[in-house]
Formats: structure tokens, sequence, C-alpha cells
């Protein structure tokens, strides 16, 4: 089964990334043979719509399965939609992520994690400052 994991790094030892359309990298990983793809997340830079983006990306793969630590409601709702099984609270390197989910040891969510946006930061206008 084609398994992608959100991840800072392109080796299997990479560590995961807790954001999933704002991630650099998404290693699709063979689950029986641990052959891996790096995919490197066109959609992290996107102004709106990484989520979105990713989760197209993903599934024109012909990803089965993601492995990611939070899912906002847009990736979701894509993922869902394309028959896409969403795995998220789960830390750790790409390699422990995909053997936990051999072993059964992990599930997947029926609703988003966090809010829209999540992953973009404070940074160009997101945030405010508040003044003292």
């Amino acid at each position: 089964m084609k398994i992608a994991v959100s991840a800072v790094g392109e080796t299997l030892e990479s560590q995961m990334d807790k954001r999933f359309g704002r991630c650099p990298y998404f290693l699709i990983v063979d689950s029986e043979t641990m052959n891996f793809e790096v995919m490197p997340n066109a959609a992290a830079g996107a102004m709106g719509g990484a989520g979105i983006q990713a989760a197209q990306s993903l599934a024109s793969k012909g990803v089965k399965a993601v492995i990611t630590g939070n899912v906002g409601p847009n990736a979701f709702q894509t993922l869902t939609a394309a028959g896409i099984n969403i795995v998220v609270g789960v830390s750790g390197t790409v390699r422990e992520a995909v053997e936990k989910f051999n072993r059964g040891e992990l599930r997947n969510t029926r609703t988003p994690t966090v809010r829209g946006h999540f992953g973009m930061g404070q940074g160009m206008g997101q945030g405010r400052r508040r003044r003292l």
C-alpha cells in the first residue's frame, strides 16, 4: 500500500512534520517493501489552499493513506473524497510511523484536527501583535 508521510527531510530517518499542507516533503512509502519516493510539497508556500493542493497531489500518486501530525478541514475533505485514509497525531521518524501503521497501532481520524490555515504561522500578516 502507498502511504504518504509528512516529513521535514528526504529519508526514512527524517522526523515527521506535524503539518500536512505546509510540510516541506511527503515520503510516499510502499508499506510492504519500505521503498519510497520523495515528493517535495509544491503547496508548502501557497498563499492559501495548501492542504487541498497537497491532498490532490497525493491522490494523483495513488496514495491510499496519509500519516501526519494534524490535518485541517479542507485537506480532510479532499483526502476523504479521494478515498484516502488519514492518520493523525503521530510523531517520530517516517520509518517509525510506517512500522506502527504496519503493526496496526495507528487509527484513522474521522474529523479534522486543526482549524484552517493552521500551518501558516505568524508571518505574512497572519498574526496580530499585542500592544502593551
